[in-house]
Order: structure tokens, then C-alpha cells, then sequence
């Protein structure tokens, strides 16, 4: 799922990736907004808010704003940097940046009944939340070579409207190919959005222990991608001393 073996991701790895992200995401999203009243997975939205307080002139507010957008790029840099110096599908190119999220998600989840409601309680938490959201962003972008992106869904909208459109020019070639990519999208879609409702469901019940749900399919994700490599890294051995006997 985060790494493979051969040459070439499948589309099976990029499903699997996009499922466990993606819940990951919708998580976050909707317990990132229930809790703390931000929306922590992009940075579209506070664009928009940040042009707004500029135009009242509240520049407290606007500083806040603008240091949470920057905070997705970091998150994004970082991951991308830890894969620039550690090498794409080495043992632990990714399991530092998903480590480090399972990080901020446990700072909620333990610290999240001391947020206030104040703006620098907020600075601090939703900004968390957003470092944590680039991060993953560009994590699972650059596993999948930019076919699956978790964190948000506008472009995964837009683009599955475009392919579902070419789906009636039935002289484009390589249909298979294309029906393949509409239901990458139908499955991130779906597992972002059964995410948010069982982020939001938890939520009402448990309180900020709700990111432990998120925290949990990380581990998850981390502990069967070693796993898995070692079982058929091992399958594999076997298979060749077998052939050479």
C-alpha cells in the first residue's frame, strides 16, 4: 500500500491507500471542525476567510489565517523533503511523515480538553491539524504519483466529472484504463465522506478521544505495509531457493 514491490504501483495498492487515508482524512475533517471549529484538511476555504479579514482590517485574525495556510505548505514541504533524503519505497521513507502525524493527532486527542475556544488556543490546535493534513497530502501524492490525493476533495470532484464525460467518447482508447480511475475517485470519495460521518459520530459520543480512531488506522496502515513486505519478500526467497534446488 505505501510500498511496493516491482517496478510499477497497481491499482489495488492505490485503492488500499486511498481507503485507509482517505478515512484518515474524513476523521480529521470532521473532528478538526466539530472540535475546534476549523476546517483543517485545505486551505481553500481560508483563503477566502483571510481575504476577508484583511478587507475589515483585522489583522490579528488575518496573521492567524495566513500562519495556518502556511502551515498545510510546510506540512507538505516536510514530506516531501523526508522523501527527498531517505528515497521513495526505502523501509522508512514513509513511515516517518506518518509517524510524525500520528503525533499531532495524539497531542489533540490528549491535550484537545484544554482548547478554549480562545484564537490562540485555536492557532494552536486547528494549526496542528493542518501541518498533520499537508503532510499526509503530499505523502500519499507523491506514493501514488499524483493520482490519489485524501485530504480534500474539490479536485477529486472535478476530475471524476471529467472522466465520467469521457466515458461517452467511445473513440477515446484504453477505456479500461479510464473506468479504472472513475472508481479510484468513487472510493475516495466514499471513504472521506464515511470518515467525516463516523469522525462526527464519534465525536458527539467521545469527545476529543475520537482522534484515537484515526491514530488507529495509521498504525494500521504502517504496521501492514512492513508486514506485508516482509511476508512476500520471504514468499519470494522461498519460491527461488525452491527453483534453484
Amino acid at each position: 500500500m505505501l510500498r511496493h514491490l516491482g517496478a510499477k504501483r497497481t491499482l489495488q495498492h492505490n485503492l488500499k491507500l486511498a481507503t485507509l487515508l482517505g478515512l484518515t482524512a474524513g476523521f480529521v475533517n470532521a473532528e478538526g471542525f466539530l472540535g475546534f471549529a476549523v476546517l483543517t484538511t485545505n486551505v481553500t476555504g481560508h483563503a477566502a476567510l483571510l481575504a476577508e479579514k484583511i478587507a475589515l482590517a483585522d489583522w490579528h485574525t488575518a496573521r492567524v489565517v495566513a500562519l495556518w495556510m502556511f502551515l498545510f505548505l510546510a506540512g507538505a514541504f516536510v514530506s516531501s523533503l523526508i522523501l527527498a533524503l531517505t528515497g521513495h519505497n526505502q523501509r522508512y521513507s514513509y513511515s516517518i511523515a506518518i509517524f510524525i502525524e500520528i503525533i499531532i493527532l495524539l497531542f489533540c486527542a490528549l491535550c484537545g480538553q484544554k482548547y478554549d475556544g480562545s484564537l490562540a488556543s485555536k492557532e494552536i490546535f486547528a494549526g496542528s491539524l493542518l501541518f498533520a493534513m499537508g503532510l499526509q497530502n503530499s505523502l500519499v501524492s507523491m506514493i501514488s504519483g499524483s493520482v490519489v490525493r485524501t485530504t480534500h476533495l474539490t479536485g477529486t470532484f472535478t476530475d471524476l466529472g471529467i472522466e465520467l464525460a469521457q466515458l461517452f467518447n467511445k473513440k477515446k482508447p484504453d477505456q479500461q484504463a479510464l473506468k479504472a480511475k472513475i472508481k479510484l475517485r468513487f472510493v475516495i470519495i466514499f471513504f472521506f465522506m464515511a470518515g467525516a460521518v463516523a469522525g462526527a459520530i464519534l465525536f458527539e459520543h467521545f469527545g476529543f478521544n475520537a482522534f484515537y480512531a484515526p491514530i488507529g488506522i495509521l498504525i494500521y496502515a504502517l504496521l501492514y505495509d512492513i508486514f506485508r513486505i516482509k511476508a512476500k519478500r520471504y514468499y519470494r526467497k522461498r519460491v527461488n531457493a525452491g527453483k534453484r534446488q
